[in-house]
């Protein structure tokens, strides 16, 4: 991400301080993550102190300071989803993508995650990817529902 675009994002937002998490979040939403050349370009044009973004930045879960895949992948391990064989689940993502949980791949293309819960128990077992819900996925459907995000 160019210093431009980060300024015409910045400046939608009129430049003002009080608007920096939603900066940030807009940010990482097109990057995938917040390289700290473009949390000190934040800084300077937001008059914010770098300490004060890099603490923002590493205290909220919705922000990521490595490499982010473009297709972020979370699957549920909450109760509902576990009994229904969440962990085969993930197993099989693992060995598709390659990654562990917490991790990207190297091409950049997945992000793996665990979550507690999506909120959609019926629908167990859960994978979210970029926000779209694929409930009641068999590990055997896995690859079918990973194939669908270049």
């Amino acid at each position: 991400m160019d210093n431009e675009r980060i300024d015409q994002i910045i400046d939608k937002h009129n430049g003002e301080a009080s608007s920096l998490i939603q900066v940030m979040l807009e940010i990482q939403s097109e990057n995938h993550w917040l390289p700290k050349e473009i949390l000190e370009r934040i800084s300077e044009k937001l008059n914010v102190p770098i300490t004060r973004i890099m603490h923002i930045a590493s205290f909220y879960k919705a922000f990521s300071l490595v490499p982010k895949g473009r297709n972020e992948v979370h699957i549920c391990m909450g109760t509902a989803c576990h009994v229904r064989g969440a962990k085969r689940v993930l197993e099989s993502v693992e060995e598709l993508t390659g990654i562990k949980p917490g991790e990207s791949d190297a091409d950049l293309k997945f992000s793996l995650e665990t979550v507690n819960c999506l909120g959609c128990c019926a629908l167990g077992p859960v994978v979210e990817i970029n926000g779209k819900t694929h409930g009641k996925v068999t590990p055997a459907e896995t690859a079918n529902v990973l194939k669908n995000y270049d």
